[in-house]
């Protein structure tokens, strides 16, 4: 439920006076900040220092994840962010919002501070940015104060953290809100001096983050870094050539999505794309069906039938599994890459094509060559741009992104309803070296939302090869104890998730005594303070580098 509070900034309202210390965190430390940045304000020739004094102040003394500085840019009409802690450059260039648009839109547009309790199940949060798609700090809150100025509104001071006093973050967001209005003077004089700076900046920002969302495909999940750098990156400079472009990767990466992606991002994206698995037809047939046949060119050519490549054109041609062509076919298909003329079995007329040749393969192609079994100068033809699509072990947090994906896929094809994806799968999911890729987890995944019984996918939901004390991290195994074992432990660490490391709650949640729950904790090695705010945290490595982890509680 979207319980999302927007305040008043009337400083004589009821709001918790920031001095007190009786939420566990004392702010009256924070007064000599305030004499600090006034000073730093009435003598800083730029917002460089004062800034960086707020956003220190955030980051150590209020314990913020991560904050933002936003201004707003009056002639364009959008907010973008200026300076921040706890996002990369990436994410800070993505952060551009129009009046209105999201919870920081609507601070700047209204001119009043806005407070999110949990941050993930409002309807205005957009993430933009990006920030929170590894899914730390779930329970979150966010509260955005206005920088104001008489009734204009400048910009505005984001601040996102886990509370566990309510009142507590209502001081911090006052103590923002008089933060705001003492820059708010500075931030001004720097627009004032700055707008064409400013100006040129956010076009510049928002031009860039324009163009890697234009150039990221839409029919691709993911947003690691080897897929920015190495695929996505590659995809934007290559789509509107007409290169010739070899696919690599292992088999289930996804590499017919990538050719799908240049295609239709390519100038000939209107025209025919089409799809040839070089693997899937006898080498008795691959000739015709590439290159077409005459009529009565051989027995059972009833018809004359234009191939693949006659059929591309004015698009393209995708071949995929390249290797598995035989030493023939390769012949002829050096020809049409060399001339760009395809000629029929049984017809020695030559026929011009114009298309574009994007090839895959999960071959070592010059181990091929090498042994004699590819030829060298189809190589040299094929390989002009090569990609390589990374395996899915490597892409981190993508497999998080894919898995809900797959989830939302699956439950729409099969009539199911899940929810969430448990920690303890999660762990696996995680762990999981994925030999089949990208499309061993939608299997994976399938298999999981149909045996889920109530609307979560558990540990026992997944497959064995991913329940393997290597795997898992658990050191549990599949037989009938390990497995009651097994969700025993997924359910204590879900209802320590749930609690945030309070026993008593926890207890109650699985209908045990404290004691019970301690002595059950202590037969699995859990600790319940790595289950408090800030301490729980996503876990990484595998085998026994991970069983440590895993069996201390750590998520």
């Amino acid at each position: 439920m979207d319980d999302t509070l927007v305040l008043d900034l009337d400083m004589g309202s009821p709001v918790d006076d920031f001095t007190h210390c009786f939420t566990g965190e004392c702010r009256a430390n924070v007064l000599p900040i305030l004499y600090r940045l006034n000073r730093a304000i009435s003598s800083a020739q730029d917002l460089t220092e004062p800034l960086r004094i707020i956003l220190d102040v955030m980051r150590e003394t209020l314990r913020m994840h991560r904050g933002a500085i936003t201004l707003y840019d009056r002639q364009s009409e959008t907010i973008f962010i200026h300076d921040s802690f706890g996002l990369t450059d990436e994410q800070k260039q993505r952060g551009i919002y129009s009046l209105g648009e999201g919870v920081t839109g609507k601070v700047v547009e209204s001119g009043k501070l806005i407070v999110v309790p949990r941050l993930h199940d409002s309807t205005d949060f957009l993430d933009r940015t990006k920030a929170h798609e590894d899914r730390k700090h779930p329970k979150a809150t966010f509260f955005c104060v206005p920088i104001l100025l008489g009734q204009r509104v400048l910009g505005a001071i984001g601040a996102e953290r886990v509370y566990l006093n309510p009142h507590l973050f209502k001081q911090d967001a006052e103590f923002l809100a008089a933060i705001a209005l003492m820059i708010a003077p500075a931030v001004e004089l720097y627009l004032i001096a700055n707008n064409d700076k400013v100006r040129l900046e956010n076009e510049n920002r928002r031009l860039k983050n324009a163009l890697k969302e234009r150039y990221k495909p839409k029919n691709i999940i993911g947003n690691s870094k080897p897929m920015v750098e190495e695929v996505y990156n590659l995809i934007g400079k290559v789509a509107s050539t007409r290169a010739t472009i070899l696919i690599l990767g292992e088999s289930g990466v996804g590499k017919e999505l990538v050719a799908n992606a240049i295609h239709y991002n390519s100038a000939s994206a209107d025209g025919p794309f089409v799809k040839f698995n070089c693997a899937a037809i006898p080498e008795a047939l691959a000739e015709s069906e590439l290159f077409g046949h005459e009529k009565g060119s051989f027995t059972g050519a009833l018809q004359t039938h234009k191939g693949s490549f006659e059929q591309a054109d004015g698009g393209t041609i995708f071949l995929d599994e390249v290797g598995e062509l035989s030493l023939t076919v390769q012949a002829k298909l050096l020809r049409v890459l060399q001339d760009r003329t395809v000629e029929r079995v049984g017809s020695g007329k030559s026929i011009k094509v114009d298309l574009r040749i994007i090839a895959a393969t999960n071959r070592n192609l010059p181990d091929m060559v090498e042994n004699g079994l590819f030829r060298e100068d189809l190589f040299y033809r094929l390989n002009v741009v090569p990609i390589t699509v990374p395996p899915l072990r490597e892409r981190g947090s993508d497999v998080i992104l894919l898995a809900d994906y797959f989830v939302a896929k699956s439950c729409e094809a099969n009539g199911r309803s899940v929810k969430r994806i448990s920690t303890p799968a999660l762990n696996m999911l995680m762990a999981y070296h994925w030999p089949g890729n990208v499309r061993e987890l939608e299997n994976v995944i399938e298999r999981a939302v149909i045996l889920s019984d109530d609307e979560v996918i558990h540990a026992y939901n997944l497959p064995p090869s991913l329940q393997t004390p290597k795997e898992s991290g658990t050191g549990f195994g599949v037989g009938l104890e390990e497995k009651v074992r097994a969700v025993e432990y997924e359910m204590i660490v879900e209802a320590l998730k749930s609690s945030n490391g309070n026993i008593g709650t926890a207890a109650q949640e699985l209908g045990l005594t404290r004691r019970m729950l301690g002595v059950r904790m202590e037969k699995y090695g859990i600790n319940y303070k790595n289950f408090r705010s800030g301490a729980y945290k996503p876990q990484s490595g595998s085998g026994s580098e991970r069983s440590d982890k895993v069996n201390a509680g750590i998520r």
